[in-house]
């Protein structure tokens, strides 16, 4: 073992031996966001690259491949990432869940002819997933304050420090570190699973231009869907209504067109300029706000990041 690989194996045995002591403590969500200056240009930023270079890229993937060759090469980078998800189960003190994934991953990597194939699913071992930045939570690390990073996309303080962690697990990391080939090849295999996660969603992307802001919309998304993480997809009624600024009290019961008004007021007075990549004509003004829509399961969310677990 390498020791740069030994010290990263005592750092997770190490974390492994807190669990316990963690208990539940999970650290509730932030609904601020103060750097959303920054987090809008960077927005705006990778809207840019994502039309110029990710999206049709993604597109002409899925023009040479048909569905079942994408599920099929979707299904083995979901296996492949697996480690992702079993050690961070055992971290966050869920020894059922570790096994399930662990068994849902021998059987798919050998009956399914590496993982191609999910004969998993059809015993009773369904896929889920989850990543260090879950970990982090369920030890009651606190969000810290959303961010947008170039290329990588939404995230919090807390998640960007779970993916140093989850890269040691990542297969694609790990092979991209051991080998050095001309043109860094090595990184192609990485390239080839964003595109395939890029194409994934292509078919959501004109809800999030028919959104009143884009931004705020995929920042409620995101959060939304580390909450379902978080929460093993049954968060509480009282942190959804923190995570939306409700609180429980009055503005719970505030309509469509005064959490508008308040979304437009935040940027008012944080001095944040009217969004570039959407306008008041692209969608009613009575559509609802990003914090007013309802939470979706995690697995109907938008993936997040490249950094989400298998």
């Amino acid at each position: 073992m390498r020791p740069l690989a030994r010290s990263a194996f005592l750092r997770l045995f190490t974390l492994a031996l807190l669990v316990p002591l963690a208990g539940c403590a999970i650290a509730p969500p932030r609904t601020d966001d103060p750097y959303q200056n920054f987090n809008r240009k960077m927005f705006a930023f990778n809207q840019k690259a994502d039309k110029a270079v990710i999206r049709p890229v993604a597109v002409a993937y899925t023009r040479v491949t048909n569905e079942t060759t994408r599920t099929l090469i979707s299904n083995f980078f979901s296996n492949l990432r697996s480690p992702i998800t079993i050690i961070n189960d055992a971290l966050q003190g869920r020894g059922g869940a570790a096994v399930e994934a662990t068994g849902r991953f021998v059987v798919n990597t050998t009956v399914g002819v590496l993982g191609l194939f999910d004969p998993a699913t059809r015993m009773k071992l369904p896929p889920h997933s989850t990543d260090f930045g879950v970990t982090l939570a369920r030890w009651g690390v606190p969000d810290g304050p959303y961010l947008v990073l170039p290329f990588l996309g939404p995230t919090t303080l807390r998640d960007v420090w779970g993916w140093p962690v989850d890269s040691y697990l990542d297969p694609l990391a790990w092979y991209a570190r051991e080998n050095s080939f001309d043109y860094a090849a090595e990184y192609y295999p990485s390239l080839f699973y964003f595109v395939t996660l890029r194409a994934s969603v292509l078919n959501i992307d004109s809800i999030i231009n028919s959104a009143y802001d884009p931004y705020a919309f995929l920042r409620d998304a995101y959060r939304q869907r580390r909450l379902y993480m978080i929460y093993y997809g049954s968060p509480p009624l009282s942190v959804i209504e923190q995570l939306q600024g409700a609180g429980g009290g009055a503005e719970s019961n505030a309509d469509i067109d005064q959490l508008l008004q308040q979304q437009q007021e935040y940027e008012k007075t944080h001095g944040i300029s009217e969004n570039p990549s959407a306008s008041p004509s692209s969608a009613p003004p009575s559509s609802a706000p990003p914090s007013s829509s309802k939470p979706a399961p995690a697995s109907s969310a938008f993936p997040a990041s490249a950094s989400s677990g298998g």
